[in-house]
């Protein structure tokens, strides 16, 4: 089980960028929790023969192809470092935030039917009469 995603501090302090970047990495996990399929197809094997030792097979069409059905990170940047930097060296962190700050300016949740919002509130009803508190 997963918990305690967008915690800090011990659970004290809530950040929605950590939220996202928790994201992230779960994403990640269930990618190989889930599991691959290992088969002559992906274990390139006719690609290893057309090849030979020492060439080059990240260029390869097979390794492309593969290479997307990969974990697609959103936040994390694998470039090298001189192509972050030229790309303006954003922080994670900062990358998390615009990630936060687009889905509170564009998120349209899809409203509960009424009958659960029903059973919601006649919980909420019961609750409150449980502890002596009363609607006025």
């Amino acid at each position: 089980m997963i918990y305690g995603l967008g915690m800090l501090e011990s659970g004290i302090v809530f950040d929605y960028g950590q939220l996202v970047l928790d994201c992230e990495f779960v994403r990640m996990i269930k990618h190989v929790v889930n599991g691959f399929a290992v088969n002559d197809e992906t274990l390139a094997k006719d690609v290893i023969k057309e090849i030979g030792p020492f060439g080059n097979f990240l260029t390869h069409k097979h390794t492309v192809a593969g290479m997307r059905s990969q974990s697609r990170a959103e936040l994390i940047d694998r470039t090298m470092r001189e192509e972050w930097v030229a790309a303006g060296s954003v922080p994670i962190q900062e990358k998390a935030m615009q990630k936060v700050r687009y889905i509170l300016k564009t998120h349209k949740p899809t409203p509960l039917p009424e009958d659960v919002r029903a059973q919601i509130r006649a919980i909420v009803r019961e609750a409150d009469a449980a502890v002596g508190k009363s609607k006025k």
